[in-house]
């Protein structure tokens, strides 16, 4: 590749807005050519472009925490892969959080390696959470699932089959495993496609330096925000309820703010024999997230933004496991994470923090044998995430029912649900007296109640039922969340049992704290805010 052209900013911006759009239609690429309904419905899965080095160039607007299981993927897979052997067609697949550079078992990143003139220049990379690995215990990682480092699925474009079988046969719902991997592989050649006709209309090596001097603007931006920011150190602490835990556990953050730079310190027990555990590049997404949206929710999702950022944390704990520990339920944890960097940084900058969210991704998990219609005798597997409340705002209540923080995903409309599952949904509403009381009142959580129409296992993953989500400037906490079982179900143990044929579960979700006394709220508040 020739040298590149001295650079003006029109162009840089340009080729940076070109390579959101290309992870965007990759990311619907991905969506649209999916089969399971927690990619094509609840759009769990994201998209990234990343350089010859390994460095995010862009990540699509999806979910944040699935930055995690892509930091470390393409380093791992140039340490262990020579890039001169590398070929057009080449695809990687791996999940491990431990040599895969994942954050857990069910999201499976495939990258691509993107050679334009003969050479590598850079990689389409894309993950998606297949709801599989059900029925499993959590006190290891070897109970999760199977586990993949990064290893190649295709050479040259042609499949490894003899991989792809041994992938499919430590699954549970083989069939749509192979459709989504067919659809992450359709989004990858989106992707190819796209960048190798950017680089064609402006010059490779234009290319090239405009994705390094994106990152060195992502850097000055953040440096900028930060900045603009009180230099020193706060603290906050909070505790971590989960059904998984006989006791509540103790984490905490210090923030120091130094000049243009950032420094999080935080403090966790050792890691648990349970699936709450996080890998390191879970707890630096998070971070990166919660950081951008305080700072400057403008700064280029890309690795120039990280480079003021440092963070620290105990080795094999709970917020920095080592192997063997159990990280299915790690997006729990992150969320508390989030929660407790902004309630550092309420001390430094409270006109930019919003009060404490519902701190969870409550999840509701059913699987089953398909008793009746052509797919009887067929195993079926349903996630569902549910939203709760958003922390209140200083100048606005929190939201209602919403994902915060590192998860974004939809809910799955009641029809789909009902005609893909043998499942119904009988109750779907906000619950009254969740939101934290203040000026300004936290976000409602949610009430689903399922009934099953075949026996099937359950599992809720759950936290806030213990502790509640805290407000700000005297606002009172958000409302606990919870599951109940109908009496005729048999007992559940850690929030997993069986329900027979017309028995119900009810899942109750967390609420948001409020910002602000509640003696200052005015009956007017209400129709002033939404008309905001």
């Amino acid at each position: 590749m020739t040298d590149a052209p001295a650079l003006d900013p029109i162009t840089v911006e340009v080729i940076g807005a070109a390579l959101s759009s290309i992870v965007e239609e990759t990311g619907e690429a991905l969506v649209r050519a999916s089969y399971s309904t927690n990619i094509k419905e609840r759009r769990d899965c994201s998209t990234a472009l990343f350089d010859r080095q390994g460095r995010t160039l862009c990540q699509a607007e999806h979910i944040p925490i699935h930055l995690g299981s892509f930091l470390d993927f393409i380093p791992m897979v140039l340490a262990d892969h020579d890039p001169a052997e590398m070929r057009p067609g080449d695809v990687f697949i791996g999940n491990d959080a431990y040599r895969g550079g994942g954050t857990h078992l069910p999201d499976i990143v495939l990258a691509e390696p993107i050679f334009v003139d003969g050479e590598l220049a850079a990689w389409t990379v894309n993950l998606a959470h297949h709801s599989d690995f059900v029925d499993r215990a959590h006190a290891h990682i070897y109970q999760e699932g199977l586990r993949i480092p990064p290893i190649r699925l295709y050479r040259a474009g042609a499949l490894q089959k003899d991989v792809q079988e041994m992938i499919l046969l430590n699954c549970q719902v083989p069939r749509e495993r192979l459709s989504d991997l067919r659809a992450q592989m359709a989004a990858n050649r989106v992707g190819v496609m796209r960048f190798q006709e950017l680089c064609a209309r402006h010059g490779a090596a234009t290319v090239l330096a405009s994705g390094e001097a994106l990152l060195d603007y992502a850097e000055r931006k953040m440096r900028a925000g930060l900045a603009t920011l009180p230099d020193g150190t706060w603290r906050f602490e909070d505790v971590f309820d989960s059904l998984d835990l006989d006791e509540d556990i103790p984490l905490s953050v210090t923030v120091t703010i130094s000049g243009d730079e950032i420094a999080l310190a935080f403090e966790a027990p050792p890691q648990v024999r349970a699936g709450i555990n996080m890998t390191r590049t879970a707890l630096l997404a998070t971070v990166y997230y919660i950081v951008k949206s305080v700072v400057d929710p403008t700064v280029l999702p890309n690795a120039g933004l990280a480079r003021p950022i440092s963070v620290t944390a105990t080795d094999s704990s709970v917020l920095s496991c080592s192997h063997p520990a159990a990280v299915n339920g790690r997006v729990q944890t992150c969320q508390r994470v989030a929660d407790l960097i902004l309630g550092a940084l309420a001390q430094a900058v409270p006109e930019r923090v919003s009060a404490c969210t519902n701190s969870t991704c409550t999840v509701a998990l059913f699987s089953g044998v398909r008793e009746r219609g052509p797919e009887a005798g067929n195993y079926w597997v349903y996630l569902e995430t549910i939203g709760g409340g958003g922390g209140a705002r200083p100048d606005a209540d929190g939201l209602d029912g919403i994902h915060v923080h590192a998860t974004n995903t939809s809910n799955l409309p009641v029809e789909a649900l009902e005609v893909e599952y043998p499942l119904i949904l009988e109750r779907y509403e906000l619950v009254d007296g969740s939101a934290g009381a203040g000026r300004h009142r936290g976000g409602m959580g949610l009430r689903r109640v399922y009934r099953a129409t075949e026996d099937c296992m359950v599992r809720v993953d759950i936290s806030r039922n213990r502790s509640r989500s805290w407000g700000l400037a005297g606002g009172g906490p958000g409302g606990h969340g919870s599951y109940e079982v109908d009496p005729a179900a048999g007992a559940f143990e850690r929030g997993q049992g069986r329900l027979r044929a017309g028995e119900w579960l009810e899942v109750v979700t967390p609420g948001g704290g409020g910002h602000g006394r509640p003696e200052e709220r005015h009956a007017d508040d209400a129709d002033r805010i939404a008309a905001q």
